[in-house]
């Protein structure tokens, strides 16, 4: 694919993820999506044929990437599970002020509307948060942690990062994401 063409695809995706973090899945129009993205209307379709669920779909595995490599950076870098979760919710936490949250939130608010309603978006969100748990699984898997005992907790960091992320996101503040932070190293020094 030619650069100009590539540049039109990735505004409409950033665009939609942050179209569906301010205003949710349902509330986004298509022709929203197009006007604020500066593309012809017949690009929209040229690159997503499925249309709004096709950029949807895309927008949340394009997150998940961006996502999973601060994950992967921050899980490299640090010496244990507990501080490397710490780091990232600490970076998140930093950032809310002009992000509003935005790690993430694209693709939780596209589940939250669109589960039961489609199958595509919500095999997209699973992947995604399973992308997520896998990569905190991994890393205490190599401190030592059961395969079993490392699934169910990375599942855990992920679900009360999730949470936290939203929470923060309806308060307008950082203060639950803080709260994540001090919880996770409770939690994961407790279960040793």
């Amino acid at each position: 694919m030619d650069k100009p063409t590539e540049n039109t695809r990735q505004k409409f995706i950033q665009t939609a993820s942050r179209l569906f973090r301010l205003q949710g899945y349902h509330g986004t129009g298509i022709n929203q999506i197009i006007k604020e993205s500066g593309a012809p209307k017949g690009s929209l379709y040229y690159h997503f044929p499925g249309g709004k669920e096709q950029l949807a779909a895309e927008a949340v595995e394009t997150n998940a990437a961006f996502v999973g490599e601060l994950l992967d950076r921050h899980l490299s870098g640090a010496e244990s599970p507990a501080e490397a979760v710490e780091a990232l919710i600490e970076e998140m936490a930093k950032h809310f002020p002009e992000d509003r949250g935005g790690l993430g939130i694209p693709i939780a608010s596209v589940a939250l509307e669109t589960a039961l309603t489609s199958s595509r978006l919500r095999e997209a969100c699973v992947q995604a948060y399973a992308g997520f748990e896998q990569r905190f699984a991994e890393k205490l898997r190599q401190a030592g942690r059961e395969d079993e005992q490392a699934r169910l907790l990375g599942a855990a960091v992920n679900a009360l990062i999730e949470g936290a992320c939203l929470v923060s996101f309806a308060k307008g503040n950082a203060d639950p994401l803080r709260a994540a932070k001090a919880a996770v190293r409770l939690m994961l020094d407790s279960t040793s």
